[in-house]
């Protein structure tokens, strides 16, 4: 995270859509906040069932197949010893995150909720690098500050514009653990709701007010600020569930794919367990490497989600079936993400899941 106005030759805002993920992203937040926006003059509202439905179709059936896939392109052409470490640290985070949600699923919360931010911070920062021009960010705290605003969206805006869904979902994924526990600090709500408001919103300012001071004529602060808008009114008007449950899919997980086809053929090879099969010109060989692989990151993502189940006091922690899902499905997903960014990306200060030459 310590480089300094990272950008890739030729980079900067994309009118024409030459990376097409990228454009589809954008256009996917503007139809849905469109939409939404539609809906609610027309009052229009979806129940919180409906809601839940979307999130956990956007989450597990979108979404969860490109985590894995990140980890995968990341090491596997790493060397074996690398890819060691790399597992054996990941199954540590999740034993370790897991341990913490047992103990104390408040902080468990407070650290999934940091996470969320992380990754949609950090993981759009080198989208920024490799597709979109980031050199009006020109020193390490003005790209701390755009990963903070960018991934602080995803959840300080749902906190202050969605208080009521938020805290109810927040219940909930404590309750998994130890029901009743989160009533304990709710009444602080009212005091950090606005805290929290005020502070992001001047984080929001200074990030687009010192890339403007600091813009250099390539268009790079332009896309960076309506995009960064487009984030906080998508936030701010589409509810807070179906917010979450469509964004990683939709921007999160899209722009990567954009960042991925922009750095491809740039990605130095280092050999590992699987490399020589995969670069196999038998496309069988391939095909079925590729399917095996597959088979088995299901399995393990089906064991870790499996243990957190069984760990857990009240699975879906007291709520109905689709909105238990939720809660549960949240927890899960923020245990395994974890180390997603920390070993995928801050360990991993070589290449890592976000890999921008």
């Amino acid at each position: 995270m310590g480089q300094i106005a990272h950008e890739r030759p030729g980079t900067g805002f994309d009118f024409r859509g030459e990376n097409l993920p990228v454009t589809v992203s954008r256009v996917a937040l503007l139809v849905v906040t469109g939409a939404f926006v539609l809906a609610a003059s027309f009052g229009v509202r979806l129940g919180l069932e409906m809601q839940a439905a979307i999130y956990l179709f956007g989450m597990v059936a979108l979404n969860l197949p490109h985590g894995g896939y990140e980890h995968f392109n990341n090491i596997r052409q790493r060397g074996l010893d690398f890819q060691g470490r790399y597992v054996v640290a990941y199954l540590a985070l999740i034993a370790g995150f897991l341990a913490l949600f047992l103990a104390a699923p408040i902080a468990g919360l407070a650290l999934a909720i940091t996470i969320a931010v992380l990754k949609g911070g950090y993981g759009g920062l080198h989208v920024m690098d490799a597709v979109t021009g980031s050199s009006h960010l020109r020193s390490d705290v003005q790209r701390h500050l755009a990963a903070l605003v960018r991934g602080g969206s995803v959840m300080a805006v749902p906190i202050v514009c969605w208080p009521g869904t938020f805290e109810t979902f927040s219940t909930y994924m404590v309750a998994i653990f130890q029901p009743g526990r989160l009533g304990r600090i709710t009444s602080y709500f009212t005091v950090t709701r606005p805290l929290i408001g005020v502070g992001f919103a001047t984080l929001a300012i200074a990030h687009l007010g010192i890339g403007y001071a600091r813009r250099d004529g390539s268009g790079s602060w332009l896309v960076d600020s309506v995009e960064t808008l487009l984030l906080l009114v998508y936030f701010a008007v589409v509810p807070v569930v179906v917010a979450v449950g469509l964004y990683f899919p939709l921007w999160y997980s899209t722009r990567q794919v954009g960042r991925q086809t922009d750095v491809e053929d740039d990605v130095p090879e280092e050999g590992g367990i699987l490399s020589g099969v995969l670069d196999s010109d038998d496309l069988r060989v391939v095909a079925m490497t590729a399917w095996g692989v597959l088979i088995v990151g299901a399995i393990a993502t089906a064991t870790v989600v499996g243990a957190i189940y069984l760990a857990a006091t009240r699975p879906l922690g007291g709520a109905p079936l689709l909105s238990g899902g939720v809660a549960f499905w949240s927890v899960a997903i923020s245990i395994i993400a974890l180390p997603h960014v920390v070993v995928g990306s801050f360990l991993d200060r070589e290449r890592g899941i976000w890999y921008v030459p």
